[in-house]
């Protein structure tokens, strides 16, 4: 592929489990994202349509593999992405970077193992979970509190009501509660409430989760920058160690998204995630010409 001054890139369009994104090789060509580029590349109507944009450079330390970085459609990076670091490895195995397995990628906050299985799935351990405020952070001062279990429920004020939430940081902030029907659950109300409520300092992703039984859950996520998506891996990690804290869950759990199935398994210390990742087409875009083109539309 090499560099190129026409600023052509070549890239994949993936999903997993109906969590789209257009990924980018930025080994083997040269790639400067920026957030008017993520932007464009995200659009659904005028570019080429993603929740997330993910990138694959060289590594930064000599632990890993490569590096891995995500933009949200509205052009923000973020720390983590677990259903596009399912998409990841399966992308440096198909455009022949690396035949490792597993893959060492570096995300902003540490070393994450992703492994391709025989079966065509991935398995992601998804690194350090936190639930201290500090960690997200998450301004708790003055809130009320109501222990269940091993955790603490925090009660955050809303327009039209409060709501119970667990907090928990895997490398991406997340706030989940646990509602009765995930059908009639207002997401499109509460959502960005929840997202983008002071307290929380990065916004945050914004978790609604129907106990169906203790190994089995409904979720939905209002994702920072994206509104909801089909699925969200960190989202389904966050949810799952919540309700294992909770007293609610045993790990593994299945997971079902919008989008599809996702197993995840959590015993206190280690947090790992299985679920499918697919190539859907491949293609080149002019990005600067793209850029341009939604800027006059605006």
């Amino acid at each position: 592929m090499g560099d190129n001054p026409a600023m052509t890139w070549n890239f994949t369009k993936m999903q997993g489990a109906g969590n789209d994104f257009v990924v980018l090789d930025g080994v083997r060509q040269t790639i400067e994202m920026t957030p008017e580029r993520a932007r464009a590349l995200g659009d659904r109507h005028f570019g080429i349509g993603a929740d997330q944009i993910l990138l694959v450079e060289p590594a930064t330390r000599p632990d890993a593999d490569f590096r891995y970085r995500i933009f949200n459609a509205d052009g923000s990076e973020v720390e983590h992405c677990g259903n596009g670091a399912r998409c990841f490895v399966r992308f440096v195995h198909e455009q022949g970077l690396s035949d490792k397995n597993p893959l060492r990628a570096e995300i902003a906050t540490g070393i994450i193992v992703l492994d391709e299985t025989p079966a065509g799935e991935v398995t992601v351990d998804m690194g350090v979970t936190r639930f201290e405020p500090a960690a997200l952070p998450f301004d708790a001062s003055g809130l009320d509190t109501l222990p269940q279990g091993e955790d603490t429920l925090y009660r955050l004020p809303l327009r039209e009501a409060a709501v119970d939430l667990s907090i928990v940081a895997i490398s991406n902030p997340h706030a989940v509660q646990v509602v009765e029907d995930i059908a009639l659950a207002d997401v499109a109300g509460q959502g960005p409430q929840i997202e983008s409520h002071p307290r929380f300092a990065r916004r945050v992703n914004a978790g609604f989760m129907q106990i169906v039984d203790r190994r089995h859950i409904r979720l939905r996520v209002y994702e920072r920058g994206a509104g909801e998506t089909l699925a969200c891996g960190t989202g389904a990690c966050a949810a799952v160690a919540a309700g294992i804290r909770r007293g609610l869950l045993d790990s593994p759990v299945q997971v079902q998204t919008r989008g599809g199935m996702l197993t995840v398994a959590w015993n206190g210390q280690q947090l790992r995630m299985t679920g499918p990742a697919e190539s859907v087409f491949h293609g080149q875009v002019d990005i600067d010409r793209l850029v341009l083109s939604l800027a006059t539309r605006r």
